[in-house]
């Protein structure tokens, strides 16, 4: 019976003392093994490693995934133009470097924490007061928050901590000043749109101007081609006809004295005073030149 309970309560032993030398790590942690108060190893790799059993060596463990610090608070910043900003950011971090993570902060968070914030909120005074407000809202905002987060990573290195990313939620002015800003905007763009009204009307009256005079030299230019062109048909109709009525002039003669008759006689109230023996009726006797008309 003896034997039996022995030999269970070295099972028991054996079992403890197998645990205790065998600890998992996890795809998402880092894992330090300490000897005697000490660093020994980082373990980055996940699965199932061994350990001396404690007194000797025992482990702790960091997060190795991307953690966000976002606070509710909003800082205040002063532009190069001495206007106040209201600046919201938040920021993504990580651990690089166990071993220095936890000689430096002790592998606390929020030490790691604290120190993160301190080290944003300096690069954002120092990039934001070397810049106006139009860079910060518009112009160059990536560009401030790349250097911003050179700057932090620059700093979290020493604590063995990544910046993977810094970004400016909310970038506005401050309350007090918000309104006089807001108008002074307000009487800019009125400005600009003013002058661009200006720039607008005395454009316009060019290019109404330029219209007309293309207008006058277009009309005047089909003017000039259109008496061009009705002179040269009137001199070739003249030509036609010289040409035709030369050849029977005592023909040229009656068309003449039939279009006289036509003009004469156009309305039946018209009064013609004339000798019967008048060459305007020569032909409107016979022939051979025989009676007259009678009255």
């Amino acid at each position: 019976m003896n034997r039996i309970i022995s030999a269970v309560f070295f099972a028991v032993f054996i079992g403890m003392l197998a645990s205790s030398m065998l600890f998992v790590v996890d795809q998402r942690q880092y894992a330090i093994i300490f000897a005697l108060g000490e660093v020994k190893e980082v373990v980055t790799e996940p699965g199932l490693k061994f350990k001396l059993p404690p007194p000797f060596q025992n482990v702790a463990y960091y997060d190795k995934r991307i953690l966000t610090i976002d606070t509710p608070d909003s800082d205040r910043f002063i532009t190069s133009e001495k206007k106040n900003l209201v600046v919201d950011s938040f920021i993504k971090w990580r651990v690089s470097d166990p071993k220095l993570y936890y000689v430096s902060v002790q592998g606390r968070e929020v030490d790691a924490v604290y120190r993160i914030q301190q080290s944003l909120k300096d690069a954002l005074n120092n990039e934001i007061g070397k810049r106006t407000v139009n860079d910060m809202v518009s112009g160059v905002r990536d560009r401030v928050m790349q250097d911003i987060r050179t700057k932090v990573n620059e700093d979290t290195k020493k604590i063995g901590v990544e910046i993977v990313d810094v970004r400016l939620k909310r970038v506005e002015f401050s309350d007090e000043i918000k309104d006089s800003v807001f108008k002074r905007m307000e009487s800019e763009r009125k400005r600009v749109a003013n002058e661009l009204r200006s720039t607008g009307s005395a454009d316009g009256e060019k290019i109404r101007a330029d219209a007309d005079r293309q207008r006058s030299v277009i009309i005047a230019e089909a003017y000039r081609d259109a008496q061009r062109i009705q002179g040269e048909g009137d001199a070739k109709a003249s030509a036609i006809y010289a040409q035709a009525f030369g050849q029977n002039p005592e023909f040229y003669n009656f068309y003449r004295s039939l279009e006289a008759y036509r003009n004469s006689f156009r309305s039946k109230s018209d009064i013609l005073v004339v000798e019967p023996n008048s060459d305007f009726f020569k032909y409107l006797k016979n022939s051979n030149g025989g009676a007259a008309v009678k009255k």
